[in-house]
């Protein structure tokens, strides 16, 4: 498990407000390029002129240095050139926004919500958080162009409406070839107009995920913690097919999920069969599921008859469906042409009876809160 942010020594502050900075060990930039970089300095360098030098050393800097300077506390040396940071001088916390040799780059939006879903990895919270799209829109002016694939989440981006919309928009002019995800409830594009306006992007590689917890409407609501989610949520989907967006639709499979999976995705077949791709999805032990553990939990080994006989419909109705988040010694085999090893590699981890497992390159590990928290009780490896 990597840590993305944390608080650095400050060992001298001159621009006191927090600052995005795109980390490089080369001295030798242009003055314009270091106003806007974090250097990771190293014996011998002259660090003259970055907007923020990060060291190992502990001393205090010579009289004369024009940078914010942190000391590099050893859990961050995973830093390298071209990951973009946000750095406080006056607190000292760092975070890691972006990895340049990371797949799963995720950039938070918002952490408002509509919805209070029981296994929330991300808790709502009510408070002014629109600092988070504005750094979003700055931060995907540094990012690489070459970025396979990055990913937008919340809370519910769609709240910011017209600018999340903006929002995506630049993102195409700034990175026209990268794979981009939204994590969203959906609910927002029952309105038609809203659905028309994400449309009229025309983003040639734009995914949104959205979630059904259920075919009845009651238990998906009180999953999500919301009157009307369900019918809302149904309609949105149809709207954004209407107008050929890509849609996949996910299940998060718990206690109180797994009782109708079958019959869930015997409704998505039948129902919903123009969505482009369905995700079955274990279990991540973190935010509002520690608290409601007693009421989501179940091992994966328990169900694994009920996913197999899931994916079986899907695969019986020419569906694309993936299973996310699982060991492999938890699930039957029939399913491997629909396993994928999904959880990010920053939250990856493995138990150590793990390490003499001969298929340990294949399974997709463990969330590292469920490693330290509740995990399968018949986790075995593959000899």
């Amino acid at each position: 498990m990597l840590k993305l942010s944390g608080r650095l020594p400050v060992l001298q502050n001159l621009n006191g407000a927090p600052y995005l900075a795109t980390v490089t060990k080369d001295e030798h930039l242009a003055p314009d390029q270091k106003q806007t970089r974090a250097l990771l300095m190293s014996e011998g360098m002259n660090p003259i002129g970055f907007k923020a030098i990060l060291t190992k050393e502990h001393r205090r800097v010579s009289p004369g240095q024009d940078s914010d300077v942190f000391q590099l506390r050893e859990e961050f040396e995973y830093l390298c050139d071209g990951d973009i940071i946000r750095l406080d001088p006056s607190s000292g916390s760092m975070r890691c926004l972006y990895r340049r040799n990371s797949d799963h780059n995720t950039i938070l939006l918002t952490e408002q919500c509509d919805h209070y879903c029981l296994m929330c990895s991300q808790p709502p919270k009510r408070i002014a958080d629109s600092w988070l799209l504005t750094e979003a829109t700055e931060l995907i002016s540094r990012i690489p162009q070459e970025t396979t694939c990055l990913g937008f989440s919340g809370g519910e981006p769609t709240l910011y409406g017209r600018a999340f919309i903006d929002l995506l928009t630049h993102t195409k002019t700034c990175l026209p070839m990268t794979a981009i995800d939204v994590l969203s409830n959906g609910r927002a594009f029952k309105d038609i107009s809203f659905a028309r306006q994400y449309a009229a992007i025309q983003h040639p590689d734009l995914l949104i995920g959205i979630p059904i917890y259920s075919d009845d409407p009651v238990r998906h609501n009180y999953v999500v913690q919301s009157q009307g989610a369900f019918d809302e949520t149904i309609r949105g989907i149809l709207n954004l097919k209407s107008l050929n967006q890509r849609v996949e639709i996910r299940i998060v499979i718990h206690r109180q999920t797994v009782g109708r999976l079958v019959k869930t995705c015997e409704f998505i077949a039948r129902n919903l069969l123009f969505v482009d791709h369905v995700a079955l999805m274990g279990l991540e032990i973190t935010g509002f599921t520690r608290p409601n553990l007693e009421v989501l939990w179940i091992d994966p080994y328990e169900y694994r008859d009920v996913l197999s006989e899931a994916v079986g419909v899907l695969n019986s109705y020419g569906m694309h469906a993936s299973v996310y988040n699982h060991q492999l010694c938890t699930v039957n085999s029939d399913i491997g042409s629909n396993y994928r090893k999904s959880i990010s590699d920053w939250k990856n981890e493995y138990l150590d009876e793990c390490r003499a497992c001969s298929r340990i390159q294949d399974c997709g590990g463990f969330f590292s809160s469920s490693k330290n928290h509740k995990h399968s009780k018949y986790i075995k490896p593959f000899r």
